[in-house]
């Protein structure tokens, strides 16, 4: 069910949305549209024109001109968690269904279908004007952002405003209803097919395939299968799990995403500081934002893979859907798997048996 094409009538005006925005000045995007029952992009569309450009969404814009705009910071996130990474977009594959950014910095899977929306925003703020080109989905949710810093190219960056403007500057937003999380699905009649293709997978790409041919999901799946290749953890492991990893100097790989975009850090963490319920990595070129109060489920789970084993955590929200993996790295010469394996054996593991 979508809303009509135009503007719902009890939905503020762009200039009711900029007044209240204005009597907000510290609040951010996301809970300021919270607050008035919109999506962010609506909010950030009511003021294309007074500093924002509406501009083709397409990955193959957005990236291209994300190669062009020097150092910059990357931000994927979900409701439950934000990935933020420093360095410079390069190394795009573009796909129809499914495209890549592939540097040691950044390093994005980006599902086209998914980029529904843009904007090329520029904010006044009290250290200066903040430049940002952020997308969203057909939800007015937000689906990747780049931001750019000091040392970013404004050349490129006014280059691309012209390049990739569209001719419709609305400061109004029609959007779709937002799809709920997926709910586990799993099938007990077919765990023994689950069982025995998984002990045949050579790459954790299989998994997908798996679960959707035997029409089920991931957290179904792992709610059913049992050791060696899930076992149910309590949500406590996740911060366990970066309080071992910052105290050590083993790197992971950290998978935040939505369903248009999944960013990827690869190395150690350092700086660890909790604030309310935000569990946060705060080091010079990766931060990352954690609710752990959202966490409901986590597994650690094993997939075999032609390298060996794939090792990973992952915590879900109460309503199934995905916040973030967790992985070692295993690159030529920077093999953190084995620590990592040893890490995760030595979590406890849950009592309880969480229900099909």
């Amino acid at each position: 069910m979508t809303q009509s094409d135009s503007p719902s009538p009890v939905s503020p005006s762009p200039d009711h949305i900029r007044a209240f925005r204005a009597e907000n000045p510290n609040m951010r995007e996301r809970d300021l549209a919270d607050k008035l029952a919109i999506s962010e992009a609506q909010l950030i569309a009511a003021y294309c024109g007074e500093g924002t450009t509406r501009v083709d969404a397409h990955p193959d814009k957005i990236m291209g001109a994300a190669q062009t705009l020097g150092e910059v910071m990357a931000l994927t996130r979900n409701a439950s968690c934000v990935n933020e990474k420093v360095g410079v977009y390069d190394n795009y594959h573009p796909g129809a269904h499914a495209s890549m950014i592939l540097t040691e910095d950044i390093d994005l899977r980006i599902f086209p279908s998914h980029w529904q929306h843009a904007y090329m925003v520029e904010k006044e703020t009290d250290t200066g004007t903040r430049r940002s080109l952020q997308v969203f989905d057909a939800a007015g949710d937000a689906v990747h952002k780049v931001f750019l810093r000091d040392g970013s190219d404004l050349a490129a960056w006014d280059r691309a405003k012209v390049e990739l403007r569209l001719e419709d500057q609305a400061q109004s937003l029609s959007v779709k209803d937002r799809k709920p999380d997926e709910t586990p699905k799993a099938d007990t009649t077919k765990l023994d097919i689950l069982r025995k293709e998984w002990a045949r997978m050579t790459d954790t790409h299989q998994f997908m395939r798996l679960t959707s041919k035997l029409k089920m999901n991931r957290l179904g799946a792992y709610r059913i299968v049992g050791e060696p290749f899930a076992r149910a953890l309590a949500p406590a492991a996740v911060d366990q799990v970066l309080h071992q990893v910052a105290a050590s100097e083993m790197e992971i790989m950290v998978f935040t995403g939505n369903r248009g975009c999944i960013q990827i850090h690869s190395g150690p963490i350092e700086t660890l500081k909790s604030m309310g319920p935000w569990q946060n990595v705060l080091d010079p070129r990766f931060n990352l934002h954690l609710r752990l109060d959202h966490i409901a489920e986590v597994w650690a789970i094993e997939k075999p893979t032609q390298r060996g084993p794939a090792i990973s955590v992952e915590a879900f929200n109460a309503d199934g859907g995905l916040i973030f993996q967790v992985f070692g790295v295993g690159k030529e010469g920077r093999d953190s798997r084995p620590a990592w394996g040893k890490l995760v054996a030595g979590l406890e593991g849950l009592d309880a048996k969480v229900p099909a």
